[in-house]
């Protein structure tokens, strides 16, 4: 036997980059649609390039989120669905963007495998275009990972990152939050990205296949349903930004539900007062609480109950914040109101409506 017959390649390692590069390939005119000023959206660099003069910022200060889809990626990767995920992908990393007051530039993902499906990975990246577009921000760059022994079978994990800017002295939140401050909600499309550990044991305990028909959404699938994508706030939010200057503050409802979010965007010595009385959650919700035998307190830290942003508008400017988000297509709930702060910076009137 001669040496190179005993060699081993990359590929009988399981890492086939020639796979690889027909993705890139396939993936370039995706990546092209998300052009913007600033951005060519080009791939295949070691580097993305922005340009912030090109953007019309004179001033600005950078605002940079990571973050993942969590265990939402095990329904796409059983559903055989990956169109969509791409989209949360992006949704949770420029929704706490624009929740500075910054607006999405540029978007960078990061794609790892098993084995790489130029397939999946195509359907992937069209999802990333995707909430890129919705964004307003350009796809820039990415990585692919083919990690054999790491990932067993069909896995894969997805991270995303995003850059944004503001200019200076525009950030939120403002200073000068107060009791008598007015906070509204935006609706949420569903479970969006967070609480899928709790959701798929409470799939498990149902029986339930992914291809039943969603009890709560009978015309779909559960799998589909589940699959529903995040709702990206960015561009409604910048339109209302443009519109008034009584948008103190806004909170992105993720991990961690009311209780855990909504303080981060005051003071230490203010609070806020929800009524869950206003709140008219998905039916998505309500299912999840019965077949999980979820307690309300246990539903308000874990999901997001049908608000998947809130924006505190400043006592008084309240009707104009009303006005600026439904001229930019929101539909926004009044939801509390800022209190001074007591035992608990986050308290409850009413209950859920599951």
């Amino acid at each position: 036997m001669t040496a190179d017959e005993k060699g081993l390649t990359y590929a009988q390692a399981g890492v086939d980059i020639d796979a690889g590069n027909a993705m890139v390939e396939t993936i370039k005119p995706l990546v092209r649609s998300t052009r913007r000023p600033g951005a060519d959206a080009e791939i295949g660099g070691f580097g993305g390039l922005f340009d912030l003069k090109a953007a019309g910022f004179r001033d600005p200060i950078l605002v940079a989120a990571n973050d993942g889809v969590g265990t939402k990626v095990k329904i796409a990767i059983e559903t055989g669905r990956h169109d969509t995920i791409g989209i949360d992908l992006v949704a949770m990393c420029v929704n706490d963007l624009v929740v500075q007051g910054a607006e999405p530039l540029f978007f960078l993902d990061y794609y790892a495998t098993g084995k790489l499906v130029p397939g999946v990975g195509a359907d992937i990246v069209r999802g990333i275009a995707e909430g890129c577009r919705q964004a307003g921000c350009a796809l820039i760059g990415g990585e692919t990972a083919e990690m054999p022994g790491l990932y067993d079978g069909s896995d894969y994990d997805l991270a995303g990152f995003s850059v944004g800017a503001a200019e200076r002295g525009t950030l939120l939140p403002k200073p000068g939050i107060a009791p008598g401050d007015v906070v509204f909600g935006l609706r949420s499309s569903g479970v969006h990205s967070n609480g899928y550990s709790l959701v798929r044991r409470i799939v498990a305990r149902t029986g339930l296949g992914w291809d039943a028909p969603a009890p709560f959404d009978p015309a779909r699938s559960l799998g589909d349903a589940l699959l529903e994508p995040t709702r990206i706030y960015v561009k409604p939010l910048l339109a209302a930004l443009r519109a008034t200057d009584g948008i103190r503050a806004l909170a992105h409802i993720t991990g961690g539900g009311f209780p855990d979010n909504l303080p981060r965007v005051l003071p230490d010595d203010i609070g806020i007062e929800v009524d869950l009385g206003a709140l008219t959650p998905p039916p998505v919700f309500g299912w999840l609480a019965r077949e999980g035998g979820v307690a309300q307190a246990e539903m308000l830290r874990t999901f997001n109950c049908g608000i998947g942003m809130v924006v505190v508008a400043a006592a008084g400017s309240d009707d104009a914040v009303a006005q600026a988000l439904t001229a930019a297509g929101e539909a926004p709930v009044r939801l509390g109101r800022i209190t001074a702060r007591g035992a608990e910076p986050v308290t409850f009137t009413g209950s859920l409506k599951l």
